[in-house]
C-alpha cells in the first residue's frame, strides 16, 4: 500500500500547476499504477475534469480505487478533491477561447461534410494555439534559446510525425545562417552523424506519443556524452524529458482522432528565429571586444 506524503512533501497542491509540479518531482518514485494515473491525468486534464471516477479509471486502465490512492498519495482526502484542481484549471481559461469554439461549431453545423472537416481542424488548431501561450514558461524558453544559440552545430532529431518540424527548422536555420544538421538520412547513418557531435554542440529533439524509440535513444546517447539536449514533446512522462536540459510540453488538440502540428510548428519557428537573433547578438558582442 502506498505511503502518504512525508513531512517534507506535506504541502497540499493548491492549483493544477502545483499538482503537476508535485507529480513531476516524484515521477521516478511513483508505484506503477499511480504512475499510470499520473501519465493519463497530465496528458488528458480536460477528461479528468469532466469525467467520472469510473470513466477516468477505465481510460487510464486502472481500478477506480487506484484514483483514490493517487489522490491520497498527494495529500488529498479523495479523488473528488483532487479533481477540483482540474476543474478550476478550466474555469481559469480566457472566455474568448470558449466563444471562439462555439462560433466554429455553429459554422460547422451548416456546412457540407468537407467544410465541416475543415472547420473541425481549424477549431483544433485554435485550441492548440490558445494552449501554447499558457504552456511555455518564458524563463525556460530563454534557457532553451541560450543553449542552442551558443552551440557550434545544432543537431535536429525528429522522426515520424515530428519529422516536418525538424525538416522545416533545418531549412529555416540554413536561411538564417545557423549551422544545423537534420539527423535522418536515407543512408541510415544517423548514429555515425551523431558521433561527430562535440561538447560545443547541442541538440533539439522532438517526439510525440507514441514516441519514436530512435529519437529517445539518440537523445539519451547525446545526454550521456554531456551534449545538452533541448526537446519538444507532449507529456511530462515523455522519454525525452529525462534526457533534456530544457524540455517543452505541447499537447496538440485533435479532430476526429487526427492531430495537426499547428502549435508545435509555431513554437519551433519562434525558437528558430529567437536562436538566430541571440546568435547575432552574441557575435556582435564578441566583435565589439
Amino acid at each position: 500500500m502506498d505511503q502518504t506524503m512525508g513531512d517534507d512533501e506535506s504541502e497540499l497542491p493548491q492549483d493544477f500547476d502545483a499538482l503537476k509540479s508535485a507529480i513531476l518531482t516524484r515521477r521516478q518514485t511513483l508505484p506503477k499504477r499511480l504512475r499510470q494515473v499520473a501519465v493519463y491525468a497530465l496528458d488528458n486534464p480536460d477528461d479528468v475534469a469532466f469525467g467520472t471516477a469510473a470513466s477516468i479509471a477505465a481510460s487510464a486502465d486502472v481500478q477506480p480505487s487506484t484514483l483514490v490512492r493517487f489522490a491520497q498519495h498527494f495529500g488529498f482526502e479523495g479523488f473528488s478533491s483532487l479533481q477540483q484542481l482540474f476543474r478550476a484549471r478550466l474555469r481559469d481559461r480566457t472566455p474568448a477561447y470558449d466563444e471562439r469554439l462555439k462560433a466554429l461549431s455553429a459554422d460547422g453545423e451548416s456546412a457540407d461534410e468537407n467544410g465541416a472537416i475543415l472547420t473541425g481542424f481549424v477549431a483544433a488548431a485554435h485550441r492548440s494555439l490558445d494552449a501554447l501561450s499558457q504552456s511555455v514558461d518564458p524563463a525556460d524558453f530563454e534557457r532553451g534559446v541560450d543553449i542552442l544559440a551558443r552551440a557550434e552545430t545544432i543537431y535536429l532529431i525528429a522522426k515520424r510525425r515530428s519529422y516536418p518540424i525538424g525538416s522545416y527548422m533545418a531549412y529555416a536555420f540554413g536561411k538564417l545562417k545557423v549551422k544545423a544538421q537534420l539527423v535522418g538520412t536515407a543512408a541510415g547513418i544517423d548514429d555515425d552523424m551523431l558521433a561527430l557531435a562535440g561538447r560545443g554542440d547541442a541538440a533539439f529533439a522532438v517526439s510525440f506519443s507514441p514516441y519514436a524509440p530512435e529519437s529517445a535513444h539518440q537523445a539519451r546517447t547525446l545526454a550521456a556524452r554531456r551534449i545538452p539536449v533541448v526537446s519538444l514533446t507532449d507529456s511530462a512522462f515523455s522519454p525525452l524529458a529525462e534526457s533534456s536540459k530544457v524540455w517543452f510540453e505541447i499537447a496538440e488538440a485533435d479532430h476526429a482522432g487526427f492531430r495537426s502540428l499547428s502549435a508545435s510548428m509555431a513554437f519551433a519557428m519562434a525558437l528558430t528565429v529567437a536562436v538566430a537573433e541571440r546568435r547575432r547578438r552574441l557575435h556582435e558582442a564578441i566583435a565589439a571586444q
